[in-house]
């Protein structure tokens, strides 16, 4: 896997309101899952698909 990969995701998922603290814990193949699915999820709704994915993930609670 190429790394920027990872580390564009990563900023992905910081823009639409994943906490620093918990996206750390959660590892890189996840982050490129995750912003994947938020890619196609549209603007106004990222940021709650975001929370619910973390949430449904158990990284995070609800």
């Amino acid at each position: 896997m190429d790394e920027s990969v990872a580390v564009d995701a990563k900023r992905i998922l910081l823009r639409y309101g994943a906490p620093i603290a918990i996206l750390d814990k959660v590892p890189d193949v996840k982050r490129i899952e995750f912003a994947r699915a938020i890619a196609r999820t549209t603007l106004a709704d990222r940021e709650k698909a975001l929370k619910q994915l973390l949430t449904d993930e158990g990284f995070m609670e609800g």
